[in-house]
């Protein structure tokens, strides 16, 4: 998954085109060039890929499937935005096993493997531990209908780094404000993050956040504690 992450980075670089690709919307001519870069990687090494940007692959292995955002906030990324990152999760038979968050901007490298806990470089990760709405800094992606009551609210436009964001305590919540809006590439690699690291994250709905269907979306929220989660 390093490699992929480091293989993405210099794609990206290399790559002068920050506008369109011209294929679909909302996609990025950097964000093909960033597939590009993944996709050998991941067949070289027998598993399945699930990618934002391109169709589902089966593996030629049984290493499992391997879930990939090339560039998450890739708006963020064309607006020079420093908080976008490539995120992949690996799934096997008893779910995501292997995780890894790559932000692409500073450098910093958030992965989590089942059972063995969450880092960030290295460094253990725990979440805040706030449970009181009235205190918590809580990120969102779109507006939410009604107040939350929360102490402050940061709109990131990233949401794999927003959640690892509440995995390292930076924010105390994340709540997805729009329905439907979130492919399982945007968000799985940090669920697993988040869960190793003690935080807690759910849908909004009430669906299984794991789901290896490319039109599937979800709406994720997140919260250092369940108390904070239950009043988000």
């Amino acid at each position: 998954l390093h490699e992929v992450a480091d293989a993405v980075h210099e794609a990206f670089r290399s790559t002068g085109d920050l506008g369109p690709s011209g294929r679909r919307d909302g996609q990025y001519a950097f964000d093909v060039v960033a597939n590009e870069a993944a996709l050998p990687l991941l067949r070289r090494a027998g598993v399945g890929v699930l990618s934002e940007e391109s169709e589902p692959e089966a593996g030629s292995g049984s290493s499992g499937v391997v879930v990939i955002d090339p560039i998450d906030g890739s708006t963020n990324a064309s607006r020079g935005i420093p908080w976008f990152a490539t995120a992949l999760c690996l799934v096997d038979g008893d779910g995501p096993a292997l995780a890894l968050v790559a932000d692409q901007a500073s450098g910093r490298r958030f992965w989590a493997t089942r059972g063995g806990g969450a880092f960030c470089d290295g460094v253990l990760l725990a979440p805040s531990g706030c449970a009181d709405r009235g205190d918590a800094i809580v990120g969102l992606n779109g507006v939410p209908t009604q107040p939350l009551g929360v102490r402050q609210i940061r709109m990131l436009g990233a949401a794999a780094l927003d959640l690892c964001a509440v995995a390292s305590s930076v924010l105390d919540g994340y709540v997805d404000c729009v329905a439907e809006a979130h492919g399982v590439w945007d968000y799985l690699a940090s669920v697993l993050i988040c869960r190793e690291a003690g935080a807690v994250v759910v849908d909004a709905l009430g669906r299984d956040l794991v789901v290896l269907d490319r039109a599937a979306r979800r709406t994720p929220v997140a919260a250092a504690t369940p108390a904070l989660l239950e009043a988000l």
